[in-house]
């Protein structure tokens, strides 16, 4: 049975996590515990009813604020399919969290307000998903019970979306009617809308042909240097870490970057039992044929399929600090395990989240501003675009005085 990946989107109020609730809910996903203890929790309703969106609004900030702050993880399966969610917050403030819940997903579920329309978050998750490579989206037209289940609304909403989002070019894209509240066309075809013919959101969920493009190019990065340094393991060298990407024989030649010594992969470790061969994602340990210099975010790959190194990259940065962009200011880039300081040198232009259109002239980003850099390093890394390759090819930026994570990148160019 596969695995669905997929989180939930939208602006502050669209009902994300009442839209989980009521698919857990539905579906009969819930433990009887927890239904319990959320019941309890929802005694005070006036009518009556149960509060869905508790079962994802776990920390006591969230449900006194009545807002998703956290990404939150849920699980659950029917007999088609496997099912991991991320409720991802829809304030702006939050929009960091939406990027690390949508990082690892295969679909996007972003929630309009049939009330309100197609909003400004609706379109920066929209272009963000697209940058993150995400080819599958469902726009679930949330509350249409508050529109009176208007077919005229429905159609009008996806006029709008569908001319904001056709420079994007969404490969695979649907459109749902939905109350989560009232359990409009979340797991059973809603009667109040007789009109729309498409399935609910799960049948649609369960179906959904998902073909994940992985990249084939071997990628391995050092997260630990194993020398146990004990009598019984007096010799024993190891390299720990998780094969992003393709597959690692033993008794190839391979590369140690960015140093550029070559050497044999004399053995790959799992469990403690030696195998042939490995792929992603399996986390192993390498053995070296040779004792040369490897540390901490290296990279270990074949010797005739070898990265880029580069000094500069070009990339597209999600600012996601409330302090703009300091173009004299160093930071440290995260390039998986490997992490070195930098410096933005200029930023070519950032998008218009309305229109998709380049601004030029701009040379800064705000919080939220999405936009394309050039990242000068202290030392050359081994990337790939993001396109070629999700794995070896996105980082995050830090501030290294106060620690804090202010931007998500994906590479679009290496330059030489």
């Amino acid at each position: 049975m596969d695995i669905l990946r997929f989180f939930t989107a939208g602006s502050v109020d669209d009902g994300k996590s009442t839209l989980i609730g009521r698919l857990l809910y539905d579906s009969r996903a819930i433990p009887l515990d927890l239904l319990e203890a959320i019941e309890r929790a929802s005694k005070n309703k006036n009518d009556g009813e149960i509060d869905l969106a508790l079962l994802t609004d776990g920390l006591r900030d969230e449900r006194a604020q009545g807002i998703t702050i956290d990404v939150a993880y849920k699980y659950f399966q029917t007999e088609r399919r496997k099912f991991i969610i991320a409720d991802t917050p829809g304030h702006v403030q939050y929009t960091r969290n939406m990027v690390t819940g949508a990082s690892n997903c295969q679909l996007a579920v972003i929630l309009v307000d049939a009330r309100e329309g197609v909003t400004e978050q609706t379109k920066r998750h929209t272009y963000l998903c697209h940058l993150l490579g995400i080819k599958h989206m469902v726009i679930a037209i949330n509350k249409m019970d508050l529109v009176d289940y208007a077919e005229s609304r429905f159609e009008e909403i996806i006029a709008d979306y569908e001319a904001f989002a056709a420079p994007l070019a969404i490969a695979n894209l649907a459109f749902i009617p939905v109350s989560a509240l009232k359990g409009d066309n979340i797991v059973h075809p809603s009667a109040r809308m007789p009109w729309y013919k498409g399935l609910a959101l799960l049948p649609f969920l369960e179906e959904v042909s998902i073909v994940e493009v992985l990249s084939t190019q071997p990628r391995f990065q050092v997260q630990y240097v194993i020398r146990p340094q004990t009598d019984a393991l007096h010799d024993y060298r190891g390299y720990a870490g998780r094969i992003n990407s393709g597959t690692y024989k033993a008794g190839q030649e391979v590369v140690i970057l960015p140093s550029g010594l070559r050497t044999t992969l004399a053995a790959i470790e799992f469990d403690g039992q030696q195998l042939p061969e490995a792929s992603a994602p399996m986390s192993v340990v390498l053995h070296l044929a040779e004792d040369v210099d490897v540390s901490r975010g290296d990279m270990i790959v074949p010797a005739t399929e070898a990265p880029t190194l580069s000094r500069e990259l070009r990339a597209s940065l999600c600012w996601m600090e409330n302090q703009p962009l300091n173009l004299s200011k160093k930071y440290l880039l995260q390039h998986n395990s490997r992490l070195i300081r930098c410096a933005v040198k200029e930023v070519s232009q950032k998008t218009d989240i309305h229109t998709l259109e380049a601004v030029l002239g701009d040379n800064t980003l705000l919080l939220n501003d999405i936009g394309q850099v050039v990242i000068r390093l202290a030392a050359p890394i081994a990337a790939d675009t993001y396109s070629q390759n999700r794995e070896n090819g996105a980082f995050i930026l830090i501030d290294e005085q106060h620690n804090n994570t202010v931007a998500a990148g994906m590479i679009t160019a290496v330059e030489i």
